[in-house]
């Protein structure tokens, strides 16, 4: 994510300019990090920004973050065949 005129915006690309910073793909994680005051500090910008599409992006997409596995089942162990 970085800060785009006074808002905070998934970067999913990494290619937007200025200074970016991660976040959990979870909602709870934007929770804690908003009433931390996070964003400011590590984005390094002052006063506080929006976090609406942020936040939109997050519901619009639920907890799965880009590569993680879809199902349980996707998530099997490897077995060492020895």
């Amino acid at each position: 994510m970085v800060a785009v005129d006074g808002s905070v915006v998934p970067d999913l690309r990494r290619r937007l300019p200025g200074r970016g910073a991660w976040l959990h793909f979870d909602l709870e994680c934007l929770r804690n990090a908003e009433r931390r005051r996070a964003f400011s500090r590590a984005l390094r910008v002052q006063g506080a920004l929006d976090v609406a599409l942020l936040r939109e992006h997050l519901e619009q997409h639920g907890n799965k973050a880009p590569g993680q596995p879809r199902s349980q089942q996707e998530t099997r162990k490897q077995v060492d065949p020895s």
